[in-house]
């Protein structure tokens, strides 16, 4: 969990928002990235550029159904190997068993994979809060939606949903620009 200074408890229950701000008339648009791994799995063959190429899922599940797995031990062909560590769900908790790719909301309702942001905020309910007030996910373009638009990051932009702890890291180090502050714990000195 990242904390940042002054932001309140550590469970975020002290926290205030202010309304989330929907963008008007006159605004430039707010839009979600679509990552390519909610339609496809990178596949081994790189394209002329050097990147992994990405197999859409409907290569091999269009018009064929294949049982959910009641583990990922189960799994074979391109899914074999996963790593499935999501607390105590199964395929089932999340996909649709009728067709694994689709996903299933816990009132039985059935969404696209595309929708799967629905899905997670169902029990991510702190994290969707703080997304849909802009501090959790990342994005690119303008905080000032009247000088341009703004795309947000999805959920799987930056969690694996089969494995989605995110994993430690060391912060990189303020841009030149950032104004520099005293360290913790000393007092500024000099005249008041």
């Amino acid at each position: 969990m990242i904390v940042g200074v002054g932001c309140g408890s550590r469970d975020n229950a002290e926290r205030a928002y202010g309304p989330a701000v929907a963008a008007d008339a006159g605004l430039h648009p707010v839009r979600i990235h679509a990552p390519a791994s909610l339609t496809g799995l990178r596949g081994s063959v790189r394209d002329p550029n050097g990147q992994p190429t990405e197999v859409p899922c409907a290569t091999c599940h269009a018009g064929r159904t294949f049982p959910l797995p009641s583990s990922p031990a189960e799994l074979g062909g391109p899914h074999a190997g996963m790593r499935f560590r999501h607390g105590t769900n199964v395929c089932a908790s999340c996909h649709d068993p009728a067709s694994a790719e689709r996903l299933r909301l816990a009132d039985g309702r059935v969404i696209p994979v595309s929708d799967a942001m629905a899905l997670c905020s169902q029990c991510h309910g702190p994290q969707a809060r703080d997304y849909a007030h802009g501090a959790h996910g990342g994005m690119s373009g303008h905080w000032d939606l009247r000088r341009g638009g703004r795309v947000r990051n999805h959920c799987v932009d930056c969690h694996d949903p089969h494995d989605p702890a995110f994993p430690s890291f060391v912060p990189m180090p303020p841009p030149l620009d950032a104004p520099r502050r005293a360290p913790a714990g000393r007092g500024q000195t000099g005249a008041h």
